[in-house]
């Protein structure tokens, strides 16, 4: 628990001293007054957590601040993080196998969100869970994509199916699906082009890859994640909406946290889209790719310690 818990806490470490600075450091001991109360509100607005959740935050910190004039800071931390357990709740998603192996998993997103890094770290989180995996190189437009996950394959021993660079991405993921079904794989990771939401021809050849993933099982892919660059903040937002209603995602990754002091972005992600949200990107590492859980996230952006 604690180990985890550091985990979070090293990979929010950005958005942390953020708040602490705009703050003056309230949460570190000192009572709460007016003043502090601007800044925090300052502070939680700089971090992305948006309107409401800044809103819902400032106004249970101010209605206990209306009964106690001698509110700690520390307390304060601990309001806030209450509320943003709450505005979590149901976000938390435990990764779920077929019925039939493999289990399907489509990483999808736009250009540099992290999807080669996360389809990786992701087969090697589930490797050190004794489960077999293939990786199936479906970014066929960019040769340096098609050498990187090779590379991380090779790195943290994972199979993998890739073709050349210009290849039809469909036909990449009907050969994956077919070595990952002779070789007994649990599951197979679907390293998708990154894509503008906003170009019809290249979102058409997600669409196509769920045909071809179809062809071989009906009920594939199991999981379509999005993956979030979680340092766009809510701008994100959009491109999500877009993805969702052409491909139909089932849930989110949201990546490089441990880069950007915007962490509160995952709340309004989570609030306007309702799609859970399986891991977070926390660091280079692969063991840095955690399985979200709002608990030791509210504690952590709020300088707690673990319970």
């Amino acid at each position: 628990m604690f180990g985890l818990f550091k985990k979070f806490k090293d990979g929010l470490a950005k958005t942390v001293a953020a708040i602490t600075e705009k703050t003056r450091g309230l949460f570190g001991g000192r009572k709460i007054d007016a003043s502090s109360l601007e800044s925090l509100e300052e502070a939680l607005y700089g971090a992305d957590f948006g309107v409401q959740t800044t809103d819902e935050i400032l106004g249970e910190i101010k209605e206990a601040f209306r009964k106690d004039k001698d509110l700690q800071g520390r307390q304060a931390a601990e309001i806030g993080s209450a509320v943003l357990v709450r505005a979590l709740a149901g976000c938390e998603r435990a990764l779920e196998p077929a019925p039939v192996s493999p289990t399907v998993i489509c990483l999808i997103g736009v250009n540099g969100s992290g999807k080669t890094t996360t389809a990786a770290k992701l087969g090697w989180r589930l490797k050190q869970d004794g489960k077999s995996v293939m990786l199936a190189a479906c970014d066929t437009f960019r040769a340096a994509a098609v050498e990187q996950i090779k590379t991380w394959a090779q790195r943290l021993g994972l199979e993998i199916v890739a073709a050349h660079t210009g290849a039809d991405s469909a036909s990449v993921a009907f050969d994956a699906w077919k070595a990952a079904k002779a070789r007994g794989s649990d599951y197979l990771l679907v390293d998708t082009a990154g894509r503008l939401h906003t170009k019809q021809n290249l979102m058409e050849e997600l669409a196509k890859i769920r045909r071809v993933l179809q062809k071989n099982d009906p009920t594939a892919p199991h999981h379509s994640w999005l993956v979030v660059d979680g340092s766009l903040g809510t701008n994100s937002i959009e491109q999500a909406k877009v993805f969702h209603q052409t491909f139909g995602l089932t849930g989110l990754v949201v990546t490089k946290l441990d880069g950007t002091s915007r962490g509160g972005a995952i709340v309004g992600i989570w609030r306007e889209l309702k799609l859970p949200i399986y891991f977070i990107g926390l660091g280079e590492k692969p063991e840095d790719l955690q399985p979200f859980e709002s608990e030791n996230y509210a504690k952590a952006v709020f300088g707690l310690d673990a319970s």
